[in-house]
């Protein structure tokens, strides 16, 4: 059965099909970009920044944190992709929690992800007016940049969607290009011996010093926060649904490159680098690209991988635009958010939601203007635990998807999960140890004390929006008709 098929078996209440052209969007990304954005969606500033401070808690035993967290992922993504090809929509996790889970966890979902995407715009466009200060050594303040970079994203989203895919693709290009550089350089220096390093250079820098659990296994786990929040933004994928070219053949395909890229890009990337330079040497707050080129005799690799994290924050801001205006007009045309969200433009954006969503990202430029030093440590607190939110929905709504499938209630998805409900369990397993940890940490520990107020406003809000409309189509279960 194909999924367009599938879409038709069933809907969510107040949304149509996938075939009405996305939900009125342009499907105009198409299979490059597609991969691209699930490529870039896996490597975030927290590899090339956050990976210096891991690697000083647990050592080599770190890549075994990226591999297991990898493979974690990978599941999460195959039920993503089992629900996406079940029923493809541009409102994503909020629909498949509004059918699966009830229409209160559809507006839970939604505008927790929507918040998290604001937060993480907020964070990356101040990560982003910091890394321009190494180039311009604060003679331009911090908060113009911040602003300028808003400003010329909002823009870019608005002309069109095939802009936000060309921008993605081509900020993901230079990640990748700047990961497969450092391993070819590595494996360089490792087999031919050039370079300054090659001195020291061995695969047995992975277990010479201590062991390959330098600092016990329990170091190892509390950096797993650390590991998961350089995965966020994974799921991204997701929400192209409704402006993909061919939803059926692009995202599987992208969805089924996880296990590689993850291969390469962390585990791949983290074994050469520390073969080349001893575990030992790298530190909280400095970047170990950075340290490994320095000690390769590379005087340019600070610039280098100052001008890639410059990119990578881009991206991440540049996606958070494109996901919060695309949840808000989902959100709306359920009924769990105003209608003036739904107004799209003639290219099929979302402009009020864009725009909305823009404006609170202006936060970010004040922040910046009052505080510049404290600025990025003041919203990204909140980012991790929301963004997990997405993972743990689409894990519950998948495994209640194949309850229903077994029961005939539903027809089967052609794009299976393998292992299910088994590997959607342990997955949720592993999420549950990550907020563990982040609870045992103390610096972490903040934004679990955000979640229950954020869960606090959702719910008060929910019930005042029921008060005023307990009729709506917001507060029908999914497969009822509303009067």
């Amino acid at each position: 059965m194909t999924s367009a098929q599938v879409e038709q078996h069933h809907k969510a209440p107040g949304e149509g099909t996938g075939a009405e052209a996305g939900e009125g969007y342009h499907r105009t990304l198409g299979a490059r970009q597609i991969q691209m954005i699930a490529i870039g969606g896996a490597i975030g500033t927290g590899l090339f920044l956050g990976a210096g401070k891991a690697i000083s808690k647990a050592g080599p035993s770190l890549i075994l944190a990226y591999a297991i967290a990898g493979l974690a992922i990978f599941f999460i993504m195959r039920a993503l992709g089992e629900l996406l090809m079940y029923r493809p929509v541009s409102g994503s996790f909020s629909d498949y929690a509004r059918e699966f889970l009830g229409p209160f966890w559809g507006y839970a979902t939604g505008w927790t992800y929507w918040l998290f995407w604001v937060v993480t715009g907020i964070t990356e466009v101040t990560a982003a007016a910091k890394y321009m200060a190494y180039w311009t050594h604060d003679s331009f303040p911090q908060w113009a940049y911040a602003l300028i970079f808003t400003v010329i994203l909002y823009a870019a989203n608005l002309i069109s969607v095939k802009l936000f895919g060309e921008l993605e693709f081509w900020f993901s290009m230079i990640k990748v290009t700047a990961i497969v550089g450092m391993i070819l350089i590595c494996a360089g220096i490792l087999t031919i011996g050039f370079s300054d390093a090659a001195a020291g250079a061995s695969f047995s820098n992975l277990w010479n010093d201590r062991g390959f659990f330098p600092n016990g296994i329990g170091e190892t786990l509390m950096t797993l926060q650390i590991v998961v929040f350089a995965f966020l933004a994974v799921e991204l994928v997701g929400v192209t649904a409704g402006e993909s070219k061919d939803p059926e053949k692009t995202l599987p395909k992208a969805i089924n490159t996880v296990p590689w890229r993850i291969a390469v890009f962390y585990v791949g990337a983290l074994i050469m680098i520390m073969s080349v330079i001893p575990w030992s040497n790298f530190k909280a707050g400095e970047s170990p690209f950075v340290l490994a080129f320095e000690k390769m005799g590379l005087g340019i690799g600070a610039a280098i991988v100052n001008f890639v994290v410059l990119t990578a924050a881009l991206s991440s801001c540049n996606s958070g635009m494109y996901s919060t205006g695309r949840m808000l007009r989902d959100l709306a045309l359920n009924g769990q958010g105003p209608k003036f969200f739904t107004k799209l433009t003639k290219k099929g954006t979302p402009l009020v939601g864009t725009t909305f969503s823009a404006a609170l990202m202006l936060v970010g430029v004040w922040i910046n203007y009052v505080a510049p030093g404290k600025a990025f440590d003041y919203v990204v607190s909140f980012a991790t635990i929301s963004g997990m939110w997405a993972w743990i929905v689409i894990l519950v709504c998948q495994i209640r998807y194949r309850a229903k499938v077994q029961r005939g209630e539903l027809p089967a998805s052609p794009f299976r999960t393998p292992g299910a409900p088994w590997t959607s369990g342990l997955s949720l397993a592993f999420i549950g140890v990550v907020i563990v940890m982040m609870g045992a940490d103390a610096d972490a520990r903040v934004s679990l004390y955000c979640a229950p107020l954020w869960a606090l406003v959702l719910g008060v809000s929910y019930l005042v929006l029921k008060r005023r409309s307990p009729a709506g189509a917001a507060f029908a279960k999914a497969g009822s008709s509303t009067s």
